[in-house]
């Protein structure tokens, strides 16, 4: 079946599987390997993508529901090469370790900046809590969410 959307700001238009996940769409027929398959359940974020900038795990979301929709993956914050200042923040705040679940934390705490540009932490807890990190612990990605926001404050952030 043909599918017509917008990725990354750029017009695709695609022959894809009734059953195929938006996910497997993006990684194999359009190369955007950035969302990654973790879990396949929705379970730990590592797939997030934005959908007319809402933040969607792309495993759980068959591909034709994104006709005439936009979707914004984690190379989509950086089109012409220079870095959003989510990822800036990322970067310079260490919330990166293994980098596995990294473009999944970016495209949800980007859905909620899109939303809230001024969140509190517990709005970005929120924001956060279906992205799963093995490595970080959390409190250098909440650091580096209120760093791009322009919320942080001299104290440390509070544990979880």
């Amino acid at each position: 079946m043909e599918l017509r959307f917008t990725v990354n700001g750029q017009k695709q238009v695609l022959e894809v599987e009734p059953q195929a996940r938006l996910l497997d769409v993006l990684r194999e027929q359009l190369g955007l390997t950035g969302a990654k398959e973790g879990c396949g359940e929705g379970e730990c974020g590592a797939c997030t993508v934005l959908v007319d900038n809402l933040a969607v795990n792309s495993c759980l979301v068959l591909a034709h529901q994104a006709r005439g929709r936009s979707v914004t993956t984690v190379e989509g914050l950086a089109p012409s090469g220079k870095l959003d200042a989510l990822q800036q923040a990322f970067i310079q705040k260490g919330a990166i370790q293994c980098g596995y679940c990294t473009p999944g934390m970016l495209m949800s705490a980007k859905a909620l900046l899109l939303r809230k540009p001024k969140p509190t932490e517990e709005e970005i807890r929120m924001a956060l809590a279906g992205n799963l990190c093995r490595c970080t612990g959390y409190v250098n990605i909440l650091r580096a969410v209120q760093d791009a926001a322009g919320t942080a404050e001299s104290g440390e952030v509070r544990k979880a």
